[in-house]
């Protein structure tokens, strides 16, 4: 896909990501590029620890590519897709400095890997994965579900996600 490329936000019915992800791309062939950011996270069944994959934005889904007349009227004809980020009637392009952040956290499958982070009392180093880079944005640290809770600006919002990540407990 062209780096110069728009990318654009879809907002479609929560849970449906998938299926609406699957007829745009049956739809357009892949021109534009259909993306929908997952993350990984520990969740505890029965007493047992899994991993799961998660939608990072519910209900979102990302397009990239060129949107034109044509391309933008194909949109409408996907059952599930509610709208486009749109301002007076004008598609809304997400800028390249936030799709830049995200771009390095995501891996060959759209997906955000679980970080590796060392707790010394209230002090928190990242030591590997995605969040190396975001040090300053933890808000929260949940030993028992081994996640972080880390806050985004992402579309001139500020969003609050919760990301996985594994607790390395200094040696005693």
């Amino acid at each position: 896909m062209d780096k110069n490329s728009a990318w654009y936000a879809l907002f479609v019915k929560t849970g449906e990501e998938n299926r609406v992800k699957e007829r745009l791309d049956y739809r357009f062939g892949g021109s534009p590029a259909v993306m929908i950011p997952k993350k990984i996270i520990k969740e505890r069944k029965n007493g047992k620890w899994y991993r799961r994959i998660r939608n990072l934005f519910p209900g979102y889904i990302f397009i990239h590519g060129v949107l034109d007349e044509h391309n933008y009227k194909q949109l409408w004809r996907v059952p599930g897709l509610y709208k486009l980020l749109c301002t007076d009637r004008e598609p809304v392009q997400i800028p390249k400095r936030e799709i830049e952040v995200f771009s390095h956290l995501f891996d060959e499958e759209d997906t955000i890997q679980e970080s590796d982070i060392f707790m010394e009392g209230d002090k928190i180093t990242i030591i590997s994965g995605p969040l190396t880079s975001l040090q300053g944005r933890i808000l929260k640290v949940n030993k028992r579900k081994g996640r972080a809770r880390v806050l985004l600006d992402f579309l001139g919002e500020e969003r609050v996600i919760d990301l996985g990540v594994n607790i390395i407990e200094a040696a005693k």
